[in-house]
């Protein structure tokens, strides 16, 4: 780690960061047994399907009638009809005069505080291309010259492109992978590919709907474009039958999902997709100089290497990263500090993509453990030296008995 730091300011309005298990009134999710066609039970019970899902799993939403939704339940084709939700980020612009530190590489990129944190810039990777990443989130900035965007789909009503028009998705996706060209940042996986999945609006709120559509979207073109890791910064505090069968059909396919625990500061078990069995869910680390050793001056969410306040906690989080006051790109080309586990979340992103350039055939059970092998334990905080003569400490605040690791991208 290098002690030249960079100190770079930011200011913003805050932006919701609370999930919602909110119903929307009248909208309904309805998946159907295997080798059924999805438009044509919708059409058969009457139903404009405003969503199609035929291959993470089987079936459509959209608004029902009473009789709809009960004729639905009656027909035995029908495995389930659950209600839409609202969905929403989780992550939130830092307030004024909030800073973070960032060092400056030869090339003129800066490393910031969780890039260098878990030692990214030590990885001798510095072209991730090989791997494609989605983002299901805002969208990505598509003409952001520090992300290399590829093709990417809208699933938001009324908004046909998947340029982000929020800030949220973009920061996202500069943080697991924003390039080394010596402009703005540089991520973790520099340069991976991006596919913007939208499914949240300009004010980070989206429908469950959507979101089940836009697995089914990177489940369907995982192969063919090379989409080996999917990011999910966002959720809701209930669970979803639909859901939770999509993203098991799409790890299955062979694509790692990343998704962040939650700000509720609660046990992660009632947040969504966080208790997902085969996600690798992600709690979120309060740094404030990027080293390890607790040294640096305390944040606005805990002192510095400590867990933050705001994460949520419990079994079903795998593993930990930086999430508070992080510098990445935003939308409209510029950059932002943000906190929250939507931050923490692609920063494992970005390390599943590292690990995938030389391990391109690894499942996502591959991953999941290699991630958590390489990964820091919490304790000892004081840092000591490793194997390799590297500075190493962990992070203390932990609100549970299950000590996730702290996700180290140095040797992967």
């Amino acid at each position: 780690m290098n002690l030249n730091h960079l100190l770079i300011s930011a200011a913003g309005a805050v932006l919701s960061s609370i999930a919602s298990a909110q119903v929307i009134p009248g909208r309904y999710i309805v998946m159907l047994q295997a080798g059924n066609n999805p438009q044509g039970m919708a059409a058969m019970h009457g139903v404009r399907a405003e969503h199609v899902y035929d291959t993470a799993v089987q079936g459509f939403a959209g608004e029902l009638s009473a009789a709809q939704v009960q004729a639905l339940q009656r027909d035995r084709r029908v495995l389930i009809v659950e209600p839409d939700r609202q969905v929403h980020i989780l992550g939130h612009v830092v307030k004024p005069g909030a800073i973070t530190a960032a060092i400056v590489t030869s090339t003129g990129d800066l490393v910031p505080t969780g890039v260098d944190r878990i030692d990214a810039e030590l990885n001798p990777i510095s072209n991730a291309s090989a791997v494609g990443i989605a983002i299901i989130d805002t969208g990505i900035c598509l003409t952001h010259p520090d992300l290399y965007v590829v093709s990417g789909i809208s699933y938001v009503t009324g908004v046909t492109s998947a340029n982000d028009d929020n800030g949220h998705g973009s920061h996202v996706a500069g943080i697991a992978a924003a390039k080394i060209n010596g402009l703005g940042v540089r991520g973790v996986a520099p340069n991976a590919k991006l596919f913007p999945v939208k499914v949240l609006n300009s004010t980070g709120s989206g429908t469950l709907s959507a979101v089940i559509s836009g697995v089914n979207w990177v489940t369907q073109n995982a192969r063919f474009k090379g989409i080996k890791v999917a990011n999910m910064s966002l959720g809701f505090t209930a669970t979803s039958t639909t859901l939770n069968s999509a993203i098991t059909r799409s790890v299955n396919a062979g694509v790692t999902y990343v998704v962040a625990a939650g700000n509720n500061s609660l046990d992660a078990a009632t947040f969504s997709p966080a208790n997902h069995p085969s996600v690798i869910a992600v709690s979120a680390v309060a740094d404030e100089d990027g080293e390890c050793g607790a040294d640096g001056l305390a944040t606005y969410y805990g002192a510095d290497d400590s867990f933050a306040t705001f994460s949520n906690y419990g079994l079903v989080v795998d593993i930990a990263a930086p999430g508070v006051t992080i510098y990445s790109t935003s939308m409209n080309g510029g950059y932002a500090t943000m906190s929250g586990t939507s931050m923490a979340a692609p920063h494992v992103t970005g390390c599943a993509a590292l690990y995938l350039v030389h391990h391109p055939t690894a499942t996502p059970a591959t991953v999941r453990t290699a991630l958590l092998t390489l990964a820091t334990p919490q304790s000892p905080v004081e840092p000591w030296l490793d194997a390799t003569g590297r500075w190493r400490g962990g992070f203390s605040g932990d609100r549970d008995t299950t000590p996730e690791p702290l996700v180290d991208a140095a040797g992967l």
